[in-house]
């Protein structure tokens, strides 16, 4: 608390005497010099008594805060202990040399005759106690300046992170959940009727065959043989409808060629033009490639086939720490965050520490961009 005051005192007057350096241009840089060793000084503080370790740099508003806290709950704390510890040994003066007068006390119903000297004791104690509050009161102020200019510390920054992989971890399972789903679906309404038609293709020409024999002529041969050809065509397709189901599920493209040969398939698959820039020095991590493929894949069939886009441009680009895709369109817009594709791709990229932005006015454009760490935290 006395280093707080200090220091606290100590920014007051940087405040009210150094504020006219700093409409001085000349001067500024040695003013912010100034600032920032008080503010050096009240984190050091702020880490050794309080446990309160952040990243923040703090600043002139910092400063600024920090001398009001620190001068005027200083005066209040001291000035509330002086008169505890008078108080006190006045009191105790009083009834040590036993001069003490009666001092009469009257409440409501009530009337009591006591001693200077005990009076004096008990107000002590009371002004005693309000110090302890005013303290405790002072230090809670201080945390909270201190998490308002300085950010969360490491406690608080631990809480958050655990509360942020608990919902990460219930997302992911939700989104393993969404793409068994989707995967039921996709076999469902696509495999499984290919494969019912092809049975029953199969079965005609089986049963033309059989109910003809041999004196089936050149119609039962020919209507056997066009079953046959309808069948063999009806494979093909359920082949192409395997192909693209496992396409869905995982493009082996990815991992032997690589993301941007991944995103071209998906450039080709799509069916209106789509522009890929592919702005990466090197390959990205697996799990950041992954989900970098994911989102624009997802992206790209929203689009196509939910806001009716005739054009769609994916950018990939990087910086010193983090690596992007963003796609737009000109659909029609009106793409809803929390439905079911783009919030499994949220989930997806929060796992990775990384964010998904939608911005997708109704009547369009749409703008769908994730951003990643280039080293996932738990990698």
């Amino acid at each position: 608390m006395l280093l707080g005051t200090v220091t606290g005192a100590a920014g007051l007057a940087l405040i009210c005497l150094g504020w006219p350096a700093l409409l001085v241009p000349a001067a500024r840089p040695a003013a912010g010099r100034v600032v920032a060793r008080l503010a050096a000084l009240e984190r050091r503080r702020l880490a050794r008594w309080y446990g309160h370790e952040s990243a923040g740099e703090g600043g002139l508003a910092f400063v600024a805060a920090r001398a009001l806290v620190g001068t005027f709950a200083g005066y209040a704390c001291f000035n509330a202990l002086f008169l505890a510890v008078l108080l006190l040994l006045g009191g105790l003066w009083d009834l040590v040399r036993g001069g003490s007068e009666p001092v009469p006390v009257t409440l409501p119903g009530v009337r009591v005759v006591t001693s200077s000297g005990a009076l004096g004791l008990t107000a002590g104690l009371a002004a005693l106690t309000l110090t302890a509050l005013l303290t405790l009161a002072a230090a809670a102020l201080d945390r909270a300046v201190a998490a308002r200019f300085l950010g969360p510390d490491r406690q608080e920054r631990l809480r958050r992170r655990v509360v942020e992989l608990t919902a990460s971890r219930t997302g992911i399972v939700r989104a393993v959940d969404d793409e068994r789903r989707r995967i039921e679906r996709d076999l469902h309404d696509g495999v499984q009727q290919r494969g019912v038609a092809l049975a029953m293709l199969l079965g005609r020409a089986r049963h033309q065959i059989a109910s003809d024999g041999a004196a089936s002529g050149e119609a039962g041969r020919a209507r056997a043989a066009e079953l046959i050809d309808q069948a063999y065509t009806e494979s093909r397709r359920l082949l192409d409808e395997l192909r693209g189901v496992a396409w869905r599920i995982y493009p082996t493209a990815l991992d032997e060629l690589g993301l941007r040969a991944a995103l071209d398939g998906a450039a080709e698959r799509a069916g209106v033009p789509v522009t890929v820039h592919y702005g990466l020095a090197g390959r990205p991590v697996a799990e950041v490639e992954t989900a970098l493929y994911f989102v624009a894949r997802e992206a790209i069939t929203n689009a196509v086939k939910h806001a009716a886009a005739r054009d769609i441009l994916v950018v990939l680009s990087e910086d010193e720490r983090t690596v992007s895709v963003a796609i737009s369109d000109d659909g029609r817009g009106g793409a809803d965050p929390a439905g079911g594709g783009l919030s499994g791709l949220a989930r997806r990229v929060r796992a990775l520490d990384g964010e998904l932005s939608v911005h997708s006015p109704p009547g369009g454009p749409t703008k769908v961009t994730a951003t990643l760490p280039k080293a996932p935290a738990c990698g």
